[in-house]
């Protein structure tokens, strides 16, 4: 019978990337038009196409650098293009708000993972580990959710996207603390020094960067020659601002989103166009690939595969409450909508069981549990938003923005 090897097609360099793009971005798009089919989120059916191609299922491809680098891309165009929806004045009008749920969010979820994995005879520093790994919202699930359905001007889209925020640098604080664990090693001042400089970095750009961006880059822009100047100079200040976000300690997505939110109400329409074009392309790579990460080999045994749907319900669970509580001066509904946004780990459980397993903190066993809970919250998240979003009507869009909208 005729059959394709694709592994050793993809082993062979000048065939390697068009054929890793055609593979993934391919089977992306065609599982999310039949999930769209059946009424069902797009997004959803993008993860599970990177299971489906993936070691676990077919095993037409693995994750590589190739994917992982498009990956890193997605993501980062997909958080700078929430960004340019959101003014920077609103979502500080929120910030109080958004620091409850975010604290909330993360206390929540690090007791009951640590607590799940010590009651089912794991050692401290593996329980540690786990619990860490339920810490961090993956916003970008949310925020492909609610962008794709023109929800980002409530309020409690608002609150979610601050406190994805806050909830990096929290994050940080508590990986830094888990790293230090792992050393055997733990430096406080280092810790705190870090987290300062994180946390004044995102105020900062919060606060100021609207109206300094916003003035530099019309002054650059009329002294340029080159098409399409003006996104050019916003594609230098999104890789810019992610540089900076490292170096202070946040994830680059964050970096991102920021610089999204400076550019917010400074751009025009073309500009949005572009990055909505070029977002289109590589966040299937992001959402594939979370779902090529996945490797059901490590569910042979029954005691495993209990744990990991254990540990998913509670991931599910502790954020919902966690935020939820945040969030107890706002009405039922918007509590709902918060708890939920909140759900998904993505990619960020998976680097923190990453680093677990690389330092030697936790077993094979636990790092495949943990990543199915990283990839199980992030494919339920999308139609728990949105159910919890039925009865909310979407932004009025205007004409010339309507294809921006419409990705």
């Amino acid at each position: 019978m005729f059959q394709i090897d694709f592994t050793a097609l993809i082993l062979a360099s000048d065939v390697r990337i068009p054929l890793s793009m055609l593979l993934v971005f391919g089977a992306a798009k065609l599982l999310a038009e039949c999930f769209e089919r059946l009424k069902l989120p797009g997004i959803v059916g993008e993860i599970l196409a990177g299971v489906l191609i993936g070691p676990s299922v077919l095993g037409w491809i693995a994750p590589n650098d190739l994917i992982g680098t498009l990956a890193g891309l997605g993501v980062m165009f997909l958080l700078f293009r929430v960004g340019l929806e959101v003014k920077s004045s609103e979502l500080l009008r929120v910030g109080g708000a958004a620091t409850l749920v975010a604290t909330a969010g993360v206390i929540v979820p690090f007791l009951m993972g640590w607590g799940i994995l010590l009651g089912w005879g794991h050692g401290q520093s593996e329980a540690i580990f786990t619990g860490a790994a339920m810490v961090a919202t993956s916003v970008g699930i949310t925020a492909q959710v609610l962008a794709a359905k023109g929800l980002l001007h409530l309020v409690s889209s608002k609150i979610i996207l601050a406190a994805a925020v806050i909830d990096d640098v929290l994050g940080l604080l508590v990986l830094a603390m888990v790293s230090s664990v792992a050393r055997g090693r733990v430096n406080l001042l280092e810790i705190g020094l870090t987290v300062l400089v994180a946390m004044l970095f995102v105020i900062a750009l919060a606060k100021w960067g609207h109206s300094t961006v916003g003035r530099a880059v019309s002054k650059v822009q009329e002294k340029m020659q080159v098409a399409e100047a003006e996104f050019a100079l916003a594609m230098v200040l999104l890789f810019a601002l992610s540089v900076v976000a490292v170096y202070a300690g946040v994830a680059a997505i964050v970096g991102a989103f920021l610089a999204g939110m400076a550019l917010s109400e400074s751009v025009g329409t073309r500009v949005k166009d572009l990055v909505n074009g070029t977002a289109e392309l590589l966040v299937p790579f992001f959402l594939a690939g979370i779902g090529l990460h996945l490797d059901l080999s490590v569910f042979g045994h029954g005691s495993t595969m209990l744990l990991a749907v254990v540990l998913t319900l509670a991931a599910v669970v502790s954020k919902f409450a966690g935020c939820g509580l945040g969030a107890l001066g706002m009405g039922a509904a918007d509590r709902i909508r918060i708890g939920v946004g909140m759900v998904p780990r993505g990619e960020v459980g998976m680097v923190v069981a990453q680093l677990g397993l690389a330092t030697g903190v936790i077993t094979q066993p636990v790092y495949g549990v943990v990543v199915f809970m990283a990839v199980a919250t992030t494919m339920v998240a999308p139609p728990l938003l949105s159910l919890a979003h039925r009865d909310v009507e979407p932004a009025p869009v205007s004409e010339d923005e309507e294809g921006y909208h419409a990705g």
